[in-house]
């Protein structure tokens, strides 16, 4: 079984930005520069055969260069079952086309719908117990987050593997937009 999501990657520049914000929450896990993502589709845990079959219907998705720009920051969760905190994504019809896309993909190769709301975000760090208080703290102060935007020209397909300091991601295969 492999762990995959389909994702954008934040490219360095933008990625250092956002790092000068992952401060001041105790016990935050922060995620390193290289982790740091858009996920278009979590697929989970996927047979390798199936997995195939989802390499060959990504591959086919066509979608021309997007031009992105974070902005703001919040979490997921409420009260002491915070669990992350993030940075938004402004609101592009072309990027949920992409994620729609995605979906429409997993499907196919014959994955389960997702069920979620698409939230597009970069997970900033994971959080286990966190004060409330903080974390609304943490969010006030960095609220007013409003990246350059950055253009991003292809999407890939990602493995997750949990290390001693988290989850590492592995890029499977890129498909140009």
């Amino acid at each position: 079984m492999l762990r995959l999501f389909a994702a954008l990657h934040v490219p360095p520049e933008i990625g250092e930005g956002l790092a000068r914000r992952q401060h001041g929450l105790e016990g935050a896990r922060w995620r390193p520069l290289e982790a740091l993502h858009i996920t278009l589709r979590f697929f989970g845990d996927v047979r390798e055969d199936t997995a195939e079959d989802l390499d060959l219907e990504l591959q086919g998705i066509a979608g021309a260069p997007l031009d992105l720009t974070l902005e703001n920051v919040g979490s997921f969760g409420e009260g002491r079952d915070i669990h992350a905190v993030w940075a938004g994504v402004q609101d592009n019809a072309a990027l949920r086309q992409l994620a729609s896309r995605c979906e429409a993909a997993a499907r196919r190769a014959g994955l389960k719908g997702e069920t979620r709301l698409y939230k597009p975000h970069v997970t900033l760090a994971y959080l286990s117990g966190a004060d409330p208080v903080a974390v609304a703290e943490w969010i006030q102060a960095n609220n007013l987050l409003l990246s350059p935007s950055f253009r991003v020209e292809s999407f890939g397909l990602y493995s997750s593997t949990l290390g001693r300091s988290g989850s590492v991601y592995t890029l499977e295969r890129d498909y140009p937009l």
